[in-house]
């Protein structure tokens, strides 16, 4: 057995215990990922030196009993659009193809702390605009199941990395669906926790007001551990809440036991592949033998989730991107005349089709004359939507619901059609727009073998909900099938 097929804290637990040095976990990881990455492609840069070198200041320490956590020494993957001080960040996008940051985004910095070994930077959609790591400007993401299929995205890379054994766990990041859609194609779980408990000082901003930092990992178990890590107050970020209940573990617990469960009718319409509503419904099965009360109900305003989101990701993005311009870092055009003809020739060339869409997309919803039509009437619709949810979460512990319509799609199939692409994201988005957590948790395969993945959605800050139940699923499920390498 290898040691990339042990969980984090599996792995975590045999370094403590000096069964496995720290230099062994993260060679074995830096071997698959040598062996596997022409087939899947997961990353943008791996920094085997840095890693080799990082190997003996965690290992001394672990031995010192400076570093006592359960990550301690367990080699990780991180989204490229988190800045890592000395090391390539290039949200996967041609204009930041040079760019090296000089500080550590802060959700990086306390897994550092905690004794983590960063291998390298994983692929993902060009500054996390898109569903299936198809818009990188480095190449393509493979699912690790079947690699004619994408591995969804933006967080493709992550989450492929992890399916495909390269590392023991990811960070990921989640603006509209980005950890949960692409944890549910590759058969990974992955959690978007609430807004402002990770912080996003040092994330490369989308769209600021819905952005989230989250864990990738195997399991339930990993996914909280990691999330106690990576969650604190940070006073960098504006945004970032002072939490007291940050110890995510105590909720791994095998009882669900009376607790409420939703199940929205509106999210099992029109559009849903039958297999992922089959899996979903039997998942829903299993948590009410287990004890839990499961009703369906109705959401309502579903409908609206999607323009609601694509006006206002890209309102936001067309201003966080102004500041790629190529003056001070990155891609720079190098036929030009005059400032003015730089900057265009240099957004030109360094921004990818998706990109521009949306940028131009949020230009106009944000220009006089259309800010009350659109962007206002958005950001009304985004309370309406929080306020549903509130109602649901009075009568509901949390809300049980497919990750994605159906499992991956091949290959060059999403991108010929964009909208296609942006609906896939119909299950995924509300969340974002009302600040709360989600949990994607493989809960089948389907005829052409791929995973199927179920969603959680909890309220505000009640993330031990989501873990409780969803480690209770995990239990009653056992192991799903084998990937295709095996």
């Amino acid at each position: 057995m290898s040691l990339m097929s042990l969980t984090a804290v599996e792995l975590g637990r045999k370094i403590k215990e000096k069964e496995v040095t720290v230099e062994e976990a993260v060679t074995a990881a830096l071997d698959a990922i040598e062996k596997r990455e022409a087939q899947v492609h997961s990353f943008v840069t791996v920094d085997r030196e840095g890693a080799l070198k990082r190997v003996k200041e965690v290992q001394a320490k672990i031995d010192a009993g400076e570093l006592t956590g359960p990550l301690a020494g367990v080699p990780v993957a991180i989204k490229d659009n988190m800045c890592t001080k000395g090391l390539l960040t290039t949200c996967s996008s041609k204009i930041l193809y040079n760019f090296v940051p000089t500080y550590t985004a802060e959700a990086v910095l306390n897994l550092e702390k905690a004794g983590a070994v960063i291998l390298g930077k994983t692929n993902m959609d060009e500054f996390a605009m898109g569903s299936t790591t198809e818009t990188s400007a480095y190449g393509v993401t493979k699912n690790p199941w079947n690699t004619g299929h994408v591995p969804g995205g933006s967080s493709g890379g992550s989450c492929a990395a992890v399916a495909a054994e390269e590392c023991s766990y990811a960070l990921g990041s989640d603006t509209g669906g980005s950890i949960r859609q692409p944890s549910s194609f590759c058969g990974v779980t992955g959690i978007k926790p609430t807004y402002g408990t990770v912080s996003r000082y040092g994330l490369i901003a989308y769209g600021s007001s819905l952005d989230q930092i989250g864990p990738i990992a195997k399991d339930v178990t990993d996914c909280a551990t990691i999330l106690e890590v990576i969650a604190s107050h940070d006073p960098k970020d504006s945004t970032s809440v002072e939490r007291e209940e940050t110890d995510f573990t105590s909720a791994l617990v095998d009882d669900v036991q009376g607790m409420k469960i939703g199940i929205p009718r509106d999210y099992f319409g029109e559009g849903l592949d039958p297999e992922v509503r089959e899996a979903v419904m039997k998942a829903a099965g299993e948590l009410k033998k287990k004890g839990a009360v499961v009703e369906e109900f109705d959401l309502s305003l579903v409908e609206y989730a999607i323009p609601t989101y694509y006006t206002i990701a890209a309102a936001e993005a067309s201003s966080n991107l102004e500041r790629f311009d190529g003056i001070k870092y990155g891609y720079r055009t190098e036929d030009y005349t005059g400032l003015h003809n730089m900057y265009k020739k240099t957004r030109s060339e360094g921004f990818g089709p998706e990109v521009k869409r949306r940028i131009m997309l949020g230009s106009f919803v944000l220009s006089s004359g259309y800010y009350d039509a659109y962007y206002l009437k958005a950001l009304r619709v985004k309370a309406l939507i929080k306020k549903a949810f509130d109602e649901a979460f009075a009568k509901y512990d949390l809300i049980l619901a497919p990750c994605a319509p159906t499992t991956a799609p091949e290959l060059g199939k999403s991108l010929s059609d964009p909208i296609k692409m942006y609906l896939s994201d119909i299950y995924t988005i509300s969340v974002n727009l009302a600040g709360l957590p989600g949990i994607s948790i493989p809960c089948g395969i389907d005829s052409k073998g791929l995973p199927i993945g179920l969603q959680m959605i909890g309220d505000c800050f009640k993330e031990k909900n989501l873990i409780r139940a969803a480690y209770a699923y995990e239990c009653s499920r056992g192991m799903l099938g084998k990937k295709e390498d095996e």
